[in-house]
């Protein structure tokens, strides 16, 4: 593989930072070099501190996801802080979100068919994400290896890179993301997050009681009432009901918590009849990213793929938890759940349903893991696995550390799968000493 060539470079200075952007060309596919090309985007970022440092080592963030871009630094704080105290640190947009060369329904809808639509989007699973990366690291970081922190998803991905790269790297940290890797499709992935998302609602309804007559006027009202967000959009009963995306986290505004701060202020009062209020409509509209993240949609059941097809797999397994139907009681929300219904009413992949069709019954993804691999691994490697995680199920996470040789674990009920926000300098501070052999 031969090194990218940045295209541009910038640089600029914030809270104690310097940013400095790239953006190199890359291939869509790597089997073919010569062919179609895109941009993929990573922002290098030194503390100001260390700026006569030229030869400091590089730590590379994977986002969690799938589809999102990296995070956008403000201040020398947070794991960030903590990272940049030895480490350069690149927040790489994985291809095909935010800088890098971006999937919207605005640029899928420059293909001339739902076919090729889809085939470009095979192109944008964590194998070749590590493959952009060790393009980019042997163009920015001269050919060394370097350390790799992957959050949720970007864990999944920093398992791919131990598998078809290791030799890239230095260290691997694992954030609440060691994947199912001896599971080829998602259904027993998705009987295990309904089961914990079950899990989480009895918790939110156990602290909040009084939200159990809300919710279920919500539901009523949005079952027998025609309802448009502010974008316009339906916001039908099961839409709705997927805020539970959220009592999987801690973190202030986008918790268990933060639903019922929601939840309380559905209601408008000063209507003679009830009437959803501005306030949630928005709110409930602001949840949900699948607009502007299509790849969120289009390919978090393609992440579980190994030479099978998903067949709309959440869907499926819904039918097996009678407790999430709309007239249980009390009302569940779901969690992190792709159901094909999305694409009649999300109006940015409503264009899209063709091809999410395609990608649903597609068979033929290669495999992004290799067990035997992981079992001869040499790379020092520690992971956080959080004990009631409603997106990445411990038990298959503890299957799949027994399958990668020297990994060293943290497992906790202290957190939730957000601790690297929650307490970020902490968590990233214990991980380091863990990677190192320092602490046990």
């Amino acid at each position: 593989m031969t090194a990218a060539t940045p295209t541009k470079t910038k640089t600029h200075r914030l809270g104690g930072l310097i940013c400095k952007s790239h953006s190199f060309e890359v291939p869509l596919n790597y089997e073919q070099p010569n062919g179609r090309r895109i941009t993929v985007f990573a922002r290098e970022v030194t503390a100001v501190a260390n700026e006569n440092k030229p030869d400091l080592p590089m730590m590379v963030f994977l986002q969690g996801g799938p589809g999102f871009e990296s995070p956008r630094p403000e201040s020398a704080d947070g794991w960030l802080g903590r990272a940049l105290k030895e480490f350069r640190v690149l927040l790489l947009d994985q291809r095909g979100t935010g800088l890098s060369t971006a999937v919207t329904h605005e640029s899928l809808s420059t293909f001339p068919d739902a076919d090729a639509q889809a085939d470009y989007l095979k192109h944008f699973r964590a194998d070749n994400i590590v493959r952009d990366c060790e393009s980019i690291r042997k163009s920015l970081n001269g050919g060394k290896p370097w350390t790799i922190i992957g959050q949720s998803y970007g864990g999944f991905c920093s398992a791919t890179y131990l598998s078809i790269a290791p030799d890239g790297l230095v260290g691997a940290l694992i954030f609440g993301g060691l994947p199912p890797i001896l599971h080829d499709a998602p259904d027993e992935v998705y009987r295990a997050c309904y089961k914990e998302v079950a899990n989480k609602n009895r918790i939110f309804h156990d602290r909040f009681p009084e939200d159990r007559e809300i919710l279920r006027a919500i539901v009523d009202h949005l079952r027998k009432h025609s309802v448009r967000l502010p974008s316009g959009e339906v916001l039908s009963a099961r839409r709705f009901l997927q805020a539970g995306l959220n009592l999987g986290f801690r973190v202030s505004g986008s918790s268990l918590n933060s639903l019922h701060y929601l939840i309380e202020r559905a209601f408008e009062p000063s209507c003679a009849h009830p009437q959803l209020s501005y306030y949630f409509l928005h709110a409930v509209e602001s949840m949900l990213g699948f607009n502007t993240n299509p790849i969120y949609a289009l390919l978090h059941e393609a992440i579980y793929c190994n030479k099978k097809k998903s067949n709309w797999s959440a869907q499926r397994m819904l039918a097996e938890f009678p407790e999430f139907s709309h007239d249980s009681e009390p009302v569940f929300f779901t969690g992190e759940m792709i159901y094909p219904w999305m694409f009649d009413e999300f109006q940015c992949l409503e264009p899209l349903k063709d091809a999410a069709e395609i990608l649903a019954q597609y068979e033929d993804w290669p495999a992004l893991y290799s067990v035997d691999v992981l079992r001869r691994n040499t790379v020092p490697t520690a992971a956080i696995v959080y004990h009631n995680d409603m997106y990445v199920d411990k038990e298959f996470s503890m299957d799949t550390a027994e399958n990668i040789r020297g990994i060293k674990l943290w497992i906790t009920n202290e957190y939730e799968h957000d601790a690297i926000r929650v307490d970020g300098s902490r968590v990233l501070d214990r991980m380091l000493a863990l990677l190192r052999g320092e602490t046990e």
